[in-house]
């Protein structure tokens, strides 16, 4: 891999350009962290609405109609539904597991296969989250594992 940086003083945005001879799992998800650079989404802690980078966030659970999304240290609940975070965050890596959650692919520690072709995943915070068997096939896709 070869890595060019030009500075010019007269550019008016930033402009990053990938040339590749083929569009590989790795090449996506470059892309998906370039993108997430700059995006956040709102949470809620305790009254308090935060501005939360997407970079941070580890998993997002819905339980009993609500969202609650996870990063290392902290908790927060949105008011959006699962589709509709689903729907905004794909670009930036995350990916649905199972019909309550969504998982963004960095922060995977490990992969287990588990009983009726399941896969339970460790997240970076060492939670444990398991990908239902209508999902499996698809995320060992996305992540070049099949």
């Amino acid at each position: 891999m070869k890595i060019e940086i030009v500075v010019d003083e007269k550019a008016a945005d930033l402009t990053v350009t990938v040339t590749c001879r083929q569009l590989t799992p790795d090449i996506e998800r470059l892309m998906a962290t370039l993108r997430m650079m700059n995006h956040q989404i709102t949470g809620r802690k305790q009254g308090e609405i935060y501005l939360l980078d997407v970079a941070q966030i580890i998993y997002i659970e819905s339980v009993d109609r609500k969202c609650f999304i996870y990063t290392a240290g902290e908790v927060y609940e949105s008011e959006l539904r699962l589709y509709e975070l689903e729907q905004q965050l794909e670009e930036y890596g995350f990916f649905r597991v199972s019909k309550s959650c969504l998982i963004h692919l960095q922060s995977i520690q490990s992969l287990k296969t588990d009983i009726n072709r399941r896969i339970r995943i460790t997240m970076s915070n060492g939670e444990q989250i398991i990908a239902s068997r209508q999902y499996a096939d698809e995320l060992k896709k996305r992540l070049g594992v099949a």
